[in-house]
């Protein structure tokens, strides 16, 4: 079997909103749809990426670059295939980007694998669990939205099913932000998983004040507390200043990123991100890493990989979705047969590869 071909779609869907955290913008749901098909008829589709700026240029990375050095070769390959397209990162002027491109490919080759084996890509990578809590991303700040508001937030997420809602902050001073957890807190109760995500918007100072504040709240983590030209010795200060585990690893594209915070003593827990960072090979690789060193994995958004990664180690926590519908349409609408949520649990699809049947009028209607 030999990959034949290789297609690369950019999508960009206009949101009602600003979904913006402390530090960034969001006014459209992006992703980039690989279809990699086989000389015997196999077809891979998966998508990848949040990506809000930049999608036609990974796609065009894929088609340029990278397809012409995977055309032909065996999916079996895929550690072969990756060090040879991470090369291409040495001389590249945006090696970021490219890493996002990579991650399009690598992520094909998985659900391709998986196709041809009958297995699933959590099962190939070890198949720990079968189900997984989850959780939402939210508490996004807008002009004039009350503590009222985000009681109504909290508590639509508990009827969509969630177990917990990863909460933006740091936006405000620490004291402001404070109460609004506090907020989330009370609607949510002490069963419900609260992290706040502060998307390196404070000092190391304001983040331990903010710490303090909300330390008795029962928080399960703080992530990206600190701004990002020193965040990893900020974030170690503040990881000793509280008892709150440290969260990051979103922001790094490889696993020597993932093994510089871990090594300086910065995190609790990782939440790199395959589709930033080079694919499941990579995101793999930096999962071993933390478990040697007592780390935990989560995933920065991105269900519908994330879901196969952290069911598959024993060291995972849970997946991250956006359950608002106007957030993320895609999760919503284009991933056409996900699995159920019930209970604040994900059942892992046990389909071959990622187990994903894409909806093509979605496809269609929104490629650029």
């Amino acid at each position: 079997m030999r990959i034949h071909s290789i297609e690369a779609i950019p999508i960009e869907m206009p949101l009602g909103r600003n979904f913006g955290g402390s530090t960034y913008t969001v006014l459209k749901r992006c992703t980039v749809v690989t279809r990699m098909r086989t000389d015997e008829g196999l077809v891979s589709e998966v998508y990848n990426g949040d990506n809000r700026e930049h999608g036609r240029e990974i796609v065009r990375l894929i088609h340029d670059e990278l397809a012409p050095r995977v055309r032909g070769r065996n999916p079996f390959e895929g550690e072969r295939i990756w060090d040879e397209l991470f090369a291409l990162t040495r001389g590249a002027r945006d090696p970021k980007t490219l890493l996002e491109a990579i991650a399009c490919v690598d992520c094909a080759l998985w659900d391709l694998v998986g196709k041809a084996q009958g297995h699933s890509v959590c099962s190939l990578l070890g198949g720990h669990r079968s189900r997984l809590p989850i959780i939402s991303i939210g508490g996004y700040y807008a002009e004039g939205k009350t503590h009222a508001d985000i009681g109504r937030e909290i508590e639509a997420y508990r009827r969509a099913g969630m177990a917990g809602c990863k909460f933006k902050v740091g936006g405000l001073t620490p004291e402001e932000d404070a109460k609004r957890v506090e907020a989330a807190r009370d609607a949510g109760g002490r069963d419900f998983i609260l992290a706040v995500d502060a998307n390196r918007g404070w000092s190391a100072e304001d983040a331990v004040r903010f710490a303090q504040l909300v330390e008795p709240l029962d928080i399960r983590w703080f992530e990206e507390p600190c701004h990002w030209y020193d965040d990893v010795a900020l974030m170690a200060r503040v990881r000793q200043a509280t008892r709150i585990p440290i969260t990051a690893g979103q922001s790094e594209v490889t696993r020597h990123g993932v093994r510089r915070l871990v090594e300086a003593g910065a995190v609790d827990l990782v939440n790199f991100d395959a589709s930033e960072g080079g694919g499941v090979t990579e995101w793999r690789r930096a999962a071993l890493l933390c478990r040697t060193a007592g780390v935990e994995m989560a995933h920065h958004e991105e269900p519908q990989i994330a879901q196969h990664l952290i069911a598959a180690v024993p060291h995972g926590t849970y997946v991250e979705c956006f359950a608002d519908p106007e957030r993320d349409p895609i999760w919503q609408a284009m991933w056409a047969n996900r699995p159920p949520i019930k209970d604040g649990m994900l059942e892992v699809t046990r389909d071959p590869g990622f187990g994903l049947i894409l909806d093509a009028g979605m496809i269609r209607r929104y490629r650029v």
